[in-house]
């Protein structure tokens, strides 16, 4: 009679103590959540950040190291750019291989290699190095936008963004926040204005309003509607299509320009070596 009080009290206190050490786990896993989770600027901002959690944050992004693909890009009138994309995560290096550059540096027969190496922006022809001033401009343009648009979704919670929630609007039977972004400029110069439509039912985003003010698209903006891909755990947009519109989404009646990502393949051992000219 005794040994089963012993055992009987032995048993309440393991069982106390499992559900002692389970709640301590789950307020320590919470706590952790709290402090990863930044302070939001408003509502803008946390609707943001919960769609960067349902494709994938940048920390997850970061984890694969790199990323290589085919980049193809088509106008409205078929000029088409091809190339063979790398990137490092860290330090944002980015490179491309134009074997069709029919839209970038079409004045290039064959081959075209661009790249950013950390420091310095490179452009080869036919493996010889090209300095013209003119072509380079146009390389430290594509090179941080090719590596921006892949990593756009993450890189919406970097420092310097200010988000302001627009209101909802239901567009083909779908229900949306939008949610317009805009980035802070140490020297005043213009910069881009992006504005985000976020589906309602899957907190990501279908659709956006972008500028493009080196190239002088301020005023009117442009439209770009994703597809996505789930990628070794990633939502990753692989088909998008964009062409001229207003602020409140009214397309026009230009063609559509349509930008596809295909072979993507994570971690595949590149190193810095790789980006050097």
């Amino acid at each position: 009679m005794r040994m089963n009080s012993i055992t009987k009290l032995n048993v309440l206190t393991l069982v106390f103590l499992s559900f002692l050490l389970a709640s301590c786990q789950d307020k320590n896993q919470k706590n952790t959540e709290n402090q990863n989770q930044p302070e939001f600027q408003n509502k803008g901002h946390e609707l943001v950040y919960e769609m960067v959690q349902k494709v994938g944050d940048f920390s997850s992004l970061a984890d694969k190291k790199s990323v290589e693909y085919t980049y193809t890009y088509v106008t409205a009138d078929g000029g088409t750019d091809i190339s063979q994309e790398k990137y490092l995560f860290d330090g944002e290096y980015s490179y491309g291989r134009y074997t069709t550059h029919e839209r970038t540096l079409p004045q290039f027969e064959g081959d075209i290699e661009q790249g950013y190496n950390g420091t310095e922006y490179w452009l080869k022809h036919n493996g010889e190095v090209i300095t013209d001033e003119e072509a380079l401009t146009r390389v430290k343009f594509n090179r941080p936008t090719n590596y921006y648009w892949f990593t756009m979704m993450q890189k919406l919670l970097d420092p310097g963004i200010n988000y302001e929630y627009i209101g909802e609007r239901p567009i083909n039977d779908k229900e949306y926040h939008i949610v317009k972004i805009s980035f802070d400029s140490p020297d005043d110069k213009p910069t881009d204005t992006y504005q985000l439509y976020i589906n309602k039912e899957t907190s990501i985003v279908d659709q956006f309003l972008f500028t493009v003010v080196d190239f002088g698209v301020e005023e009117t903006p442009y439209l770009m509607l994703l597809d996505y891909e789930k990628i070794d755990g990633l939502l990753i947009p692989t088909k998008r299509k964009y062409k001229a519109s207003t602020w409140n989404a009214d397309l026009s009646d230009e063609g559509w320009i349509t930008v596809n990502w295909t072979d993507i393949k994570f971690d595949t051992g590149i190193t810095k070596d790789d980006f050097e000219k």
